[in-house]
C-alpha cells in the first residue's frame, strides 16, 4: 500500500528550570516548548491485520514503533529524518506522536486528545507535547501543559556534530536548581537552560557553538538537554544573515517559529 507522508515538527526550549529529583527517578521542572518548522517526515500506511512494518531508521525499540503497538492497529512505516538526533530538538518524540496522531485519525478509532497525550506519555516526557499540538509552558516532567501564544519569531538553529545523554545531563545538572516560576506572560530571553553548564562542560563544540552565538546574540542559549543551540531574531533575514557569518566547521539552520503542530486540526 502507498504511504502517506505527514510532518513531525522538532521544539525548541526557549528556557529549562529543574526544580527536584522526583522519587521516580524523572525531574520536576518548568519549561516554554515552542515549535519549529523544522520537520522529520513520517511515511504512514495503514494495515489490515495487527503487524507494524517498518522502513529506514527504525528498531524494535524506536518510539515510532512502539507508539503504533500502543495504538494497536497495523501499520507500515518509514521514517525521513531532518531533525538533528540527539540535539535536544525532540526529534524521536515527534515522530511517536505524529504516529499516535496518524493512526488515530485513519483507523478512525476517535480516542481524544487527553487519551493520546496519556498514550505518549508512556513513550517519553516530550511526547504528550507534541500530541498537545501548541506552544505551551510545561511542568512536571513536561506533561503538565498550559497553551501559550507566543509572538512571531525566526530562530538560527546551530547543530553540534555531538549527541548527548539526557540522562547523564540530568544526573550531572543538578548542583544548580531553580525556583519555580510563574507564567504567563513570556517574555523573550527570560529564564536559562540549567543543563546548559554540564553539556558545555562535557562538550566542546556545544561549548564554541554556544560561545560564538552569544557574541551575536546575548540571549543564545541550548535547548533541551543539548546538544542544539539557539537565538531568536524578529525577521528571517536577521537570522539568515547570520547563518552566513556562521564559522568553518559549523553548521546550522533557519526555523520559523509555529503557532500550532501541523497536525493539530487532526483531533477536531
Amino acid at each position: 500500500m502507498e504511504l502517506t507522508w505527514y510532518p513531525a515538527p522538532a521544539k525548541l526550549n526557549l528556557f529549562l528550570h529543574i526544580l527536584d529529583r522526583r522519587t521516580d527517578g524523572y525531574h520536576e521542572l518548568q519549561t516554554v516548548f515552542r515549535l519549529i518548522d523544522r520537520s522529520d517526515r513520517i511515511g504512514v500506511a495503514p494495515r489490515r491485520d495487527a503487524k507494524v512494518l517498518s522502513d529506514g531508521p527504525f528498531g524494535e525499540d524506536d518510539l515510532c514503533v512502539r507508539a503504533a503497538k500502543l495504538i494497536g492497529k497495523g501499520c507500515e512505516l518509514a521514517l525521513e529524518k531532518n531533525i538533528p538526533v540527539g540535539g535536544g530538538l525532540g526529534g524521536g518524540s515527534s515522530d511517536a506522536a505524529t504516529v499516535l496522531l496518524v493512526l488515530n485519525r485513519i483507523h478512525g478509532l476517535r480516542l481524544s486528545r487527553a487519551e493520546l497525550m496519556a498514550l505518549g506519555a508512556r513513550l517519553g516526557a516530550d511526547v504528550p507535547f507534541f500530541v498537545y499540538g501548541h506552544n505551551a509552558f510545561a511542568e512536571g516532567i513536561g506533561e503538565r501543559l498550559r497553551a501559550l501564544d507566543l509572538p512571531p519569531a525566526w530562530y538560527l538553529v546551530i547543530t553540534p556534530q555531538v549527541s548527548v545523554s539526557t540522562r547523564e545531563t540530568f544526573e550531572s545538572a543538578l548542583t544548580r536548581r531553580s525556583k519555580g516560576i510563574k507564567i504567563p506572560p513570556f517574555l523573550s530571553g527570560q529564564g536559562r537552560n540549567d543543563l546548559e553548564a554540564a553539556v558545555v562542560a562535557r562538550h566542546p563544540d556545544v561549548a564554541a557553538s554556544l560561545a560564538w552565538l552569544r557574541k551575536h546574540r546575548p540571549q543564545a542559549r541550548m535547548t533541551g538537554s543539548g546538544a542544539c543551540v539557539f537565538a531568536e531574531f524578529e525577521t528571517e533575514a536577521q537570522a539568515r544573515a547570520l547563518l552566513l557569518a556562521l564559522p568553518g566547521g559549523m553548521r546550522g539552520f533557519v526555523a520559523k517559529g509555529l503557532e500550532r503542530h501541523p497536525l493539530y486540526d487532526f483531533l477536531d
